[in-house]
């Protein structure tokens, strides 16, 4: 072995290592805070998230119409290029469009709800 190999075999284990050691430490510390607070750590498994059906389909929504749209874009282009970043971008773009679109509708929600908007 040479020496970049033998060190990509040393630290690629110890690596791996120090990240679930600093996430463990992470969860601990945290459920060490929220003690403290006075909370139940075991509440935030089960915490509410009133738009999460509304965000995943939105975000599979988008993702879907942006691989539609590049489908139709790659089969009217020469093909003197790769389609396949067509593809990721499209997908990636349209599935962002459909999270903003969640949090405008989530926005408008909190606000009507509570009042914000000046009335």
């Amino acid at each position: 072995m040479h020496g970049s190999e033998m060190m990509v075999a040393i630290l690629i284990p110890i690596s791996f290592f120090a990240m679930v050691f600093g996430v463990v430490y992470l969860f601990k510390k945290e459920n060490l805070a929220m003690i403290e607070k006075g909370m139940n750590p075991k509440d935030k498994l089960f915490r509410p998230a009133p738009f999460r059906s509304l965000k995943w389909g939105l975000l599979l929504l988008g993702a879907g119409l942006g691989l539609l749209i590049a489908f139709f874009v790659d089969m009217n282009l020469p093909y003197r290029i790769e389609p396949a970043g067509i593809y990721f971008a499209l997908i990636a773009m349209g599935g962002g469009l459909g999270l903003i679109g969640s949090y405008f509708v989530e926005k408008k929600h909190w606000y009507d709800k509570k009042g914000i908007n000046g009335e």
